[in-house]
């Protein structure tokens, strides 16, 4: 078993260094996929700041971010735009569909996408993706498939530590943490 992890680590590692474009699903990634429920029907969900931070490094690094999500959601929206994300497609029951589109769009081949999701809908896109990941609390058969595994838990940070490892692997890491550094400090002065 510990060698079938270490196989994949290295191929995931990999990929990584290879990836343009991170895509992500929302509910039980960057999301820990509870939804409240307003008394006027109104849902309420809760992002990461520490994902949200990774989304904004991975973007100051050059890499293009994105969302597809079966539900559609105008607090989603907003948080989307507030990041920047490139591609937010919501209400969407054929991922393999947009994903196509969006290759053809960015001019990018499959081995040039990560996708990180957290159930059984996101299964095909992660098979057609260079690098999958999912989230330590995800499916059973998601991890099965997936490449990386994260430590964390959809909506606990998952996402970071997904982008983090593309960084990292792409040796971008160390730049953008002294650029965060230095913007810091200068905000401090």
């Amino acid at each position: 078993m510990r060698m079938m992890h270490l196989i994949k680590k290295f191929k995931a590692w990999k990929a990584a260094k290879k990836i343009e474009l991170v895509l992500m699903d929302v509910d039980g990634t960057l999301t820990d996929g509870c939804l409240y429920v307003l008394p006027d029907g109104q849902e309420v969900k809760g992002y990461h700041v520490r994902d949200g931070l990774g989304i904004l490094l991975a973007r100051l690094a050059g890499l293009k971010t994105g969302i597809i999500t079966g539900k559609s959601s105008p607090a989603l929206s907003i948080r989307a735009e507030r990041l920047g994300l490139d591609e937010i497609h919501q209400n969407i029951l054929d991922k393999e569909q947009i994903l196509k589109d969006i290759l053809e769009r960015h001019r990018l081949s499959p081995g040039q996408l990560a996708f990180i999701g957290d159930d059984l809908g996101d299964l095909k896109i992660m098979k057609a993706v260079g690098l999958s990941a999912a989230p330590a609390d995800a499916h059973p058969q998601v991890k099965k498939i997936a490449l990386y595994i994260c430590r964390n838990k959809g909506g606990y940070g998952a996402v970071r530590e997904f982008l983090e490892f593309i960084l990292r692997a792409q040796k971008k890491w160390a730049k953008v943490a002294q650029r965060t550094a230095d913007i810091k400090n200068g905000l401090n002065r």
